[in-house]
């Protein structure tokens, strides 16, 4: 069994866990990234848990302008069309973030090499089951050193389109796009969420689960 964590080493995970917030504005968009800095996080987001698909992450770094620029421009329709489709205005938060998506000093692509072995909730829940903890173990990383991201997936809806851009091979899947700057003058805290009696059951749905 492994040591337990001294109660300031819980709090400090607590405290990156907690504060992993979306940060779309209040970035850096001057200060360039070192390719190392980036490696060293997905170094610990490799180490992530895997389910059925195994070790089959794959992620691409893009600092390029004109690789940015264009994949900025199919973020930005997708999400344009996105609102128009269900009649919602767009957020100041989202409007700041395709304003200056093509200024971001480094977009991660979190990406699979394969696709998923059925159509069933249960192989789909497997195989991005695998993918995803990645993701948000590189989220983290990149929190706790004061870089700022934010999860997106609507590219997700344009694969053959941002596959061109990459160069990724048939078979090939891209799934969280994390846009990354150093974090300016963000102010990064813990949500007012509901608290955990209020979303956990006890052995049966709606079934409290007392203290």
């Amino acid at each position: 069994m492994p040591d337990p964590f001294s109660q300031d080493e819980i709090d400090l995970v607590d405290e990156v866990l907690s504060t992993a917030r979306s940060v779309r504005r209040k970035l850096d968009f001057d200060k360039p990234i070192p390719r190392r800095v980036l490696l060293d996080c997905i170094d610990v987001a490799v180490q992530a848990p895997t389910g059925i698909a195994g070790e089959n992450w794959r992620f691409l770094i893009v600092d390029s302008a004109a690789q940015k620029s264009a994949i900025a421009k199919i973020y930005t329709q997708i999400l344009v069309n996105l609102m128009e489709e269900r009649g919602m205005p767009m957020k100041p938060t989202h409007k700041a973030l395709i304003d200056r998506l093509h200024e971001i000093p480094a977009m991660i692509f979190v990406c699979v090499d394969g696709q998923p072995l059925g159509e069933t909730v249960g192989s789909h829940v497997g195989y991005y089951g695998s993918i995803l903890p990645a993701a948000w173990s590189l989220m983290l990383a990149l929190r706790a050193r004061g870089l700022g991201s934010t999860w997106t997936t609507l590219l997700s809806a344009q694969q053959e389109a941002v596959k061109s851009i990459l160069g990724m091979p048939e078979g090939a899947m891209q799934t969280v796009m994390l846009p990354v700057g150093y974090t300016k003058g963000a102010v990064l805290k813990r949500a007012a969420r509901l608290p955990a009696q209020d979303v956990t059951f006890a052995n049966r749905w709606n079934e409290p689960i007392g203290d």
